[in-house]
């Protein structure tokens, strides 16, 4: 068996056809590496549907869908949607930068407003400010008077690892797989391109054998003799 077909047999992702033959080889690396992308997003959707964080659970969501857009793009040769999965990465790499700004405090934002990330519908922090590792939680009795009622007074103390950083750490992990994302969508989408120059350029389906049905635009006429 040819080697091309080979590579064609082993990689179910690819379509049929002459352009089959981009980078068949690599489908299952791509699949691989899609997937740790989706299980670390939703590893932080999940802490974040804990904490109550509204704005990064929408964030994620939007990522969620953008993620198996660019995967089915790149599945089906489909130029557009590797371009805007690459496009959204910009803005994911731009939310998560503010986000690391915000738990750092940098400027003047600051970690306990409540109106940016949680819309300011609660007074929740993040789910690691009381179950980060080596964390002790104290209920305050009584509680302060500008607490609402259904909510407990806490303090917390003897952490090992404060919960801005941890955020911080997940943000900083969503940067390197977006810029490993985008470099990867770049390639995928040169690589598509000179496919198609070069599939245009040798005469498309003309190198496979395919010919059209032809169409005679006159009729030759040829005199006949008979015999008496």
């Amino acid at each position: 068996m040819p080697d091309g077909a080979a590579a064609l047999r082993g990689c179910r992702c690819c379509p049929c056809g002459p352009r089959a033959r981009l980078r068949g080889r690599r489908c299952p690396r791509r699949g691989v590496c899609t997937e740790r992308v989706k299980v670390c997003v939703l590893e932080r959707q999940i802490f974040d549907f804990l904490g109550y964080q509204w704005a990064p659970i929408l964030a994620n969501f939007v990522h969620i869908i953008i993620v198996i857009l660019g995967l089915f793009g790149t599945i089906q040769y489909r130029p557009r949607y590797i371009t805007g999965y690459a496009v959204w990465l910009v803005l994911w790499v731009t939310w998560n930068v503010f986000v690391i700004c915000f738990y750092l405090e940098a400027g003047d934002l600051s970690k306990e407003t409540d109106l940016i990330l949680t819309f300011n519908i609660s007074m929740h922090r993040s789910w690691w400010m009381e179950n980060g590792p080596g964390c002790t939680v104290t209920s305050v009795t009584p509680a302060p008077d500008w607490a609402p009622e259904d909510h407990r007074y806490i303090t917390v103390s003897g952490c090992f690892l404060e919960y801005q950083y941890i955020e911080v750490a997940h943000s900083s992990l969503q940067i390197v797989l977006a810029l490993a994302g985008f470099i990867y969508a770049c390639y995928v989408v040169k690589c598509i391109t000179e496919e198609e120059d070069s599939f245009d350029f040798i005469g498309g389906f003309d190198s496979y054998g395919y010919q059209g049905p032809q169409k005679t635009s006159h009729l030759q006429l040829q005199p006949m003799y008979m015999s008496k």
